[in-house]
């Protein structure tokens, strides 16, 4: 990835079970409602994030995350 890359984060709500992996490994772009669902408060990844929050959506269980390039 280059600097110039810019991702955004696809969400598959009926996919994410709850598990928490990506907020763990990337809780700056990851974050978990009240019943523990995945959720982004800005689509957009932050510049310097990308590789964190590429291993967090690499790392979910059931696929429910993917990054975009823009």
């Amino acid at each position: 990835m280059s600097d110039q890359d810019k991702f955004k984060v696809v969400i598959n709500k009926p996919a994410c079970c709850g598990y928490g992996v990506c907020a763990e490994i990337c809780p700056d772009v990851y974050k978990l409602d009240e019943n523990g669902m995945v959720y982004v408060e800005d689509e957009f990844v932050p510049c310097g994030m990308e590789e964190l929050a590429k291993e967090g959506a690499d790392a979910c269980p059931q696929s429910a995350l993917k990054l975009v390039a823009v």
